[in-house]
């Protein structure tokens, strides 16, 4: 039972660090520089697409599945930050941008050492 219960707290935990991915995600999304920058479009699609592969999971309770799904998908969030990363100075150097990296980089380290992938 205590595996259960365990992996039922890493799922609230990891999806506590989505509300903060997808507050990123929104803000990128709706920017003028998305429209106009097909790479930053890519980061903002591959936030949505890891979010949307865990939602059925969280809603049905399935922590055993949302955990895997998070393991396969993890390398995918981590590419769209290294990718936000890259890009962001010559996207905008507003304020805006860099702290919507500095959330979404901290959200996907405390997302890895949920999964136990911070030494990757």
């Amino acid at each position: 039972m205590t595996g259960q219960n365990e992996l039922q707290q890493k799922m609230l935990e990891l999806d506590q660090q989505l509300s903060h991915v997808w507050m990123v995600r929104t803000f990128l999304k709706h920017s003028d520089e998305a429209a106009e920058d097909e790479e930053l479009a890519e980061v903002h699609r591959e936030l949505y697409d890891f979010m949307l592969a865990l939602g059925p999971s969280i809603d049905s309770g399935d922590y055993e599945n949302y955990m895997k799904l998070a393991n396969k998908k993890f390398s995918k969030l981590r590419g769209a930050l290294r990718l936000f990363a890259e890009i962001q100075p010559e996207i905008s150097g507003h304020m805006n941008f860099k702290m919507a990296l500095k959330s979404l980089t901290l959200a996907v380290q405390q997302i890895a050492k949920i999964l136990g992938r911070e030494s990757e």
